[in-house]
């Protein structure tokens, strides 16, 4: 009986000794995580010129799908803004009084795809075209006035697209008394094409290029794999696990996708400041407000991510496929 009260004593014990086991390995199998992410990185630098040029190549193939993607952004910004200010110009048939004209403009004007409609009429209209034409002498001989009533139909924002204009437009066009309706989305539409083409080819050649890198990676991780054949044969001799093995390899794929990340950075940045002084005295001759749109900080930190995990899948891809063919026994190229 007097043996009963310690056992909560030593369970309490052994729970405390296995958490601290635990607590022990894991720190362990983080502290050589650490070694190893050192250690690999200390190789990198080891060899400079080889891993500049491998930095520069996944730079250049990451950036340029990038920076056309960041043209894609700023092109649909521009467009939107086009859109934002559509107007339908509506040309109302001769014999309709400005009376009917007014009337018609409420009529317009309480549509709920309607936001605005101001009506010009066509005494307003012919003496600003003298004003601005410089024709008043010919427009004396004329003996009526030829233009008709307008009436300018802006539509709500949520109605700002080519899709909803032209649906607008249609419907204005049938209501009576109404002789023809003006809105040029020809080159917007033409210019939504394009935009969408362009979009599908970027990520056609965002994809080449991030298989290109993969390439680029595998193969590099391949010497290394070669250069260091001897130590890894060692290593397994002595019970390395392939885990144990592959780790270092990992790491230096994702110390390259790193580098490559960043280098694609520096090239996005360089080229914005070199671009940016042209293309805003462009637009201004233009009356544009366009801008080239740099990488914000969720962008910059997402490429470096993504550059991180190509440069893990490339080292992957080459640590399966050669690591696992050097074994104690055989021979080099079997």
């Amino acid at each position: 009986m007097a043996t009963e009260p310690t056992r909560p004593r030593q369970q309490g014990r052994g729970a405390a000794q296995s958490r601290s086991e635990a607590r022990d390995v894991a720190g362990s199998y983080l502290a050589h995580h650490r070694k190893v992410a050192r250690e690999s990185g200390r190789r990198l630098w080891q060899a400079p010129v080889a891993s500049l040029m491998t930095w520069l190549v996944m730079g250049v193939a990451m950036a340029m799908p990038v920076a056309l993607l960041l043209l894609l952004t700023s092109l649909e910004g521009v467009s939107a803004g086009w859109e934002s200010s559509a107007r339908i110009t509506t040309y109302l048939t001769d014999n309709l009084s400005l009376e009917q004209a007014q009337a018609l403009r409420l009529e317009v004007g309480s549509r709920g795809d309607v936001d605005d409609v101001e009506l010009i009429d066509r005494d307003s209209a012919l003496a600003e075209f003298r004003a601005t034409s410089g024709l008043a002498d010919a427009l004396d001989y004329l003996d009526e006035n030829p233009l008709p009533h307008t009436l300018l139909v802006t539509p709500p924002e949520t109605g700002r697209t080519a899709a909803g204009v032209e649906r607008l437009a249609a419907e204005l066009e049938a209501l009576p008394g109404v002789a023809r309706v003006q809105v040029d989305l020809g080159w917007l539409q033409r210019l939504n094409v394009m935009t969408q083409l362009l979009a599908r080819a970027v990520w056609v050649l965002a994809l080449l290029l991030g298989c290109a890198v993969i390439l680029v990676i595998g193969n590099t991780i391949r010497l290394a794999i070669e250069n260091r054949r001897d130590e890894i044969l060692v290593v397994k001799l002595v019970g390395g696990t392939d885990a144990f093995v592959r780790r270092p390899f990992l790491y230096t794929g994702v110390w390259f996708g790193l580098g490559g990340g960043l280098v694609a950075w520096f090239l996005l940045e360089l080229s914005l400041w070199w671009l940016s002084g042209p293309i805003e005295r462009l637009a201004a001759l233009y009356h544009s407000n366009f801008a080239l749109s740099g990488l914000p900080l969720d962008g910059a930190l997402a490429l470096l991510v993504f550059a991180m995990l190509l440069g893990w899948l490339g080292a992957w891809l080459a640590v399966k496929r050669h690591l696992d063919a050097i074994e104690p026994g055989v021979p080099a190229g079997s």
